[in-house]
């Protein structure tokens, strides 16, 4: 009787392929699709997002029986074309900002042909074009399916179905998703609760909504955003910090993708960052500092340090908002009767820099077209070349201005693929080792995308070291401060670190679990990993000051803004001079944030470790209901444009 059962199911399925092939290729194929997806991504499957990708594609096949039969083919191409876009784009997307793709970076595009080799030596992997798998079979197939006549009894049945899907899925935990679909703050978590194709239906809604944001939610968002700042008024509070740089000339070297592991690291007896490490020993260092960018990358770590928010969850502010009012560093210093200036070897409408940094306070951008391009690497023009140009420019500013100035330089050349300056030999990743009484040349990081960056690291270290010499020599060191910060991580693969770390130079392999001396790098000692340095520094400063406490970017204007006598009342970011430790925390756009003792992933709300030591019950609920409010504070400000409002 059972056997007899499932050879009438088995039967039933053979006669519907034979009759309705395309149909039935197009749900189960574009549904394979957004699992493969999960699986290449996250890795994470939930009984929802499942419910709604088969209901998605299942609403998308029964709208099809509406269509004219001639056309109905071209229907189910077009939208399994945009399907498979979704999964391929969110794929490689992924895996390189492990999170997903958003339709407002279409405004950006146009500055992925400047980091294409980039994107493919460090994103493209084979699983990321699986998805197009498709398209071949969809073109297969469609030859053998005869004419379907438009069945309204068919069409209502689908759509029926489909509809009692999203019900059924709508009624599944998490419950909490729905206000995550609507702020859209944590991209993750919204495409493992609601499925690729509804969270980027989703992302499409959002990334709209400045469109309308004077129809929808813009008097709400006013009025908790004012309600924010009421109930967390801040006044400037001295400290030992307070003025001690009011009135010196700043420049202010923005050093493009590096991380602090590269501080005080050596291969075979040097150095690399030599020039970082003296600026260190006598300036001071945040050794427990992070970027907190989202797309923008670059760009969004210019916005945080300039403004004190975050970076946009839709889309980049330097394009989406640039005509946006905000309170900035550079603004308050121009106010402050400082001439205030930028300097890039780049195109000057690369991230729209040149018309966000005049809204900003810029008095000038020197762009590409102010330097002569003698020397290029990767980008554009050589760091050195560029720093080497930077010095007389700066010296006729000086001499041409009264007052102090302020100047950003944005370094080029450490940017991905670091091809150009992988010749570079003075630093060498090999190592010798004696087998049996035979020296053994083994190349260990020299060819490797680790020792790439390793190199390029030290040629940006010998640049900025130059860039220094070159200025005391120009007399312009004296009342002068320096302020060094990596602009974000270099987002380089986990597997490169393994490697660096559990080499085995005997062996010439990598070291296993099971070996004695293997050091574990888990995938949160990779995120960790990310923080990038921040250095204060002048001539005059004798002893070095390290501080560890936890520090974003979001922080640099209350912390440098109070050293110089400026103050913005609008920063969610903290005078880190002017608390303790434990009060230090570091916020993401997502809503993850790390403290002195964990680091939450709001993605997995997952929690981490970082020191012993017992919590009080509500230690985590406390931070994330923070995080969760600076996030909402931040996005608010950016998409409705808040400020002049406020004021």
């Amino acid at each position: 009787m059972k056997n007899l059962k499932v050879k009438k199911i088995i039967n039933k399925v053979i006669n519907v392929w034979h009759d309705y092939p395309v149909i039935v290729l197009y749900i189960v194929g574009n549904f394979t699709n957004a699992l493969l997806l999960r699986l290449f991504t996250t890795g994470r499957f939930q009984v929802r997002s499942v419910f709604f990708d088969l209901a998605f594609i299942m609403l998308l096949s029964g709208l099809s029986f509406l269509i004219s039969e001639k056309r109905r083919n071209v229907y189910y191409f077009w939208t399994t074309f945009l399907m498979v876009f979704i999964c391929v784009a969110n794929s490689l997307y992924y895996n390189y900002y492990s999170s997903f793709i958003s339709v407002s970076l279409l405004a950006t595009s146009v500055f992925v042909k400047d980091v294409g080799d980039a994107v493919m030596e460090m994103v493209v992997r084979p699983c990321d074009l699986t998805y197009l798998w498709m398209f071949i079979a969809l073109f297969i197939v469609r030859k053998k399916e005869s004419i379907l006549k438009a069945d309204k009894k068919k069409c209502k049945k689908k759509l029926m179905v489909s509809f009692i899907a999203i019900l059924i899925g709508c009624s599944l935990p998490p419950y909490n998703s729905f206000s995550r679909l609507y702020k859209l703050w944590n991209r993750v978590m919204v495409l493992d609760s609601w499925g690729p194709y509804v969270y980027q239906v989703d992302d499409l809604v959002q990334s709209l909504k400045p469109t309308f944001n004077n129809i929808f939610g813009y008097d709400k968002a006013l009025k908790d955003v004012n309600d924010y700042y009421i109930e967390n008024k801040k006044t400037p509070k001295a400290n030992a910090y307070t003025g001690i740089f009011e009135g010196k000339n700043v420049i202010a070297i923005h050093a493009e993708s590096l991380q602090a592991f590269t501080i005080n690291k050596a291969f075979n007896g040097k150095e690399v960052t030599p020039n970082l490490n003296k600026l260190i020993s006598s300036g001071m260092y945040f050794d427990n500092f992070y970027a907190q960018v989202g797309v923008g990358t670059s760009s969004d770590t210019e916005f945080t340090y300039a403004t004190s928010l975050l970076p946009s969850n839709n889309g980049t502010v330097f394009v989406n908002y640039y005509n946006d009012k905000f309170v900035t560093m550079q603004n308050l210093l121009n106010n402050k009767g400082y001439y205030v200036f930028s300097m890039h070897g780049n195109v000057g409408d690369f991230w729209n820099r040149e018309t966000m940094h005049m809204n900003m306070g810029y008095d000038k951008f020197y762009s590409k077209s102010s330097f002569v391009i003698d020397e290029e690497y990767g980008l554009g023009l050589s760091d050195e070349s560029f720093f080497r140009q930077a010095v007389p420019m700066i010296k006729e500013i000086s001499e041409n201005n009264l007052g102090p100035y302020y100047g950003t330089l944005i370094t080029l050349t450490n940017h991905t693929p670091w091809k150009d300056v992988s010749e570079y030999d003075e630093l060498d990743l090999g190592i010798d080792v004696n087998i049996n009484g035979e020296v053994v040349r083994r190349e260990y990081l020299n060819d490797t995308m680790m020792g790439k960056y390793l190199k390029s690291v030290n040629y940006m270290d010998k640049a900025i070291g130059n860039f220094i010499n070159d200025m005391d020599e120009a007399g312009l060191l004296d009342n002068t401060i320096i302020i060094i910060y990596g602009d974000h991580d270099a987002r380089i693969p986990k597997k490169q670190f393994d490697y660096m770390y559990n080499y085995d130079p005997v062996t010439d392999s990598v070291l296993t679990l099971e070996d004695e001396n293997y050091y574990e790098f888990n995938d949160y000692d990779y995120e960790l990993s990310r923080k990038v340095p921040f250095i204060i520094w002048s001539k005059e400063m004798k002893n070095g000051i390290v501080n560890s406490t936890p520090m974003g970017m979001i922080d640099v204007l209350p912390t440098l803004g109070n050293m110089l006598g400026v103050y913005n009342k609008y920063a969610l970011g903290k005078d880190i001079m002017a608390i303790n430790k434990e009060d230090g925390i570091i916020v993401f756009k997502d809503g993850s944030y790390i403290t002195d003792k964990l680091y939450f992933n709001a993605k997995n709300s997952e929690v981490y470790m970082i020191s012993n030591g017992i919590l009080e019950n509500d230690y985590i609920s406390k931070r994330s209901e923070y995080a969760d409010k600076i996030v909402e504070v931040s996005n608010d400000i950016i998409v409705y444009d808040l400020i002049e409002k406020l004021d």
